[in-house]
């Protein structure tokens, strides 16, 4: 059994959602690790960082919705 937490996650679609703040970039190795161990049981990974979110919002919701839709088609 893999025990990571994530920012965001949708069980039913296997979508993880990641916002990058100042407090990963001392955590890259683990961040790194951590999506690849996850990616390797099927989740799929969205990452955006704090100015996006702050700055671009109305384009981090169309991605986010663009995935979405997409993992919703492929179930």
């Amino acid at each position: 059994m893999i025990n990571y937490i994530v920012d965001f996650y949708c069980h039913e679609i296997g979508l993880a959602i990641e916002l990058d703040g100042i407090s990963h970039k001392m955590k890259f190795f683990y961040d790194s690790l951590r999506q690849s161990e996850l990616q390797n049981i099927g989740v799929t990974f969205l990452r955006f960082n704090n100015q996006q979110v702050m700055n671009h919002t109305q384009s981090v919701i169309e991605e986010i919705e663009k995935k979405v839709l997409e993992l919703k088609n492929d179930l």
